[in-house]
């Protein structure tokens, strides 16, 4: 299963607000021969680490692909530039933000990217509930810890519901 995490905290002009913003992404995903077989309902939460920016929404996708996780991820960050992504300061407020999570069973925490599963997945709500919603029965591909586990390991802080 290879997995995409989606969002956004900031409107783009034509796209509209975050969530349309987002459906425009997973269009985009289908019009580059990347076929969206399952995604999540949308979340909203607040960002991580904390800030003063506003609230995220997020969802995760299961998506089917021939290409390879580099030209994948090329493609994830094509896309966030035409919505007008822009790569500053890390953790800054975005108009797109596309992850590749996971890519089948891959481990590859080293090296150039990349790096999957995704560094940070264990550590983010807005992450693992969803996909939590999409695979039920999916396993860290690293430690085989299943996504309940992950979720219950979750901060107690992380604000994250449906929206």
């Amino acid at each position: 299963m290879i997995l995409i995490g989606i969002g956004s905290n900031l409107s783009h002009p034509e796209a509209g607000p975050p969530k349309e913003l987002c459906m425009a992404a997973l269009a985009e995903l289908e019009q580059r021969d990347i076929t969206v077989e399952r995604r999540s309902r949308w979340y909203a939460s607040a960002p991580v680490p904390a800030s003063d920016q506003p609230d995220f929404v997020n969802g995760v996708a299961a998506v089917a692909t021939s290409r390879d996780p580099q030209e994948l991820l090329a493609v994830l960050h094509d896309i966030e530039a035409m919505f007008g992504r822009t790569r500053s300061v890390a953790n800054a407020a975005r108009t797109l933000d596309l992850d590749l999570l996971a890519y089948h069973d891959l481990v590859r925490d080293f090296g150039s990217p990349p790096l999957v599963p995704h560094p940070r997945m264990r550590e983010r709500a807005f992450v693992l509930l969803p996909l939590r919603e999409i695979a039920p029965d999916w396993r860290h591909p690293a430690d085989g810890r299943g996504i309940d586990d992950l979720v219950r390991q979750l901060p107690g802080d992380q604000i994250c519901r449906p929206c």
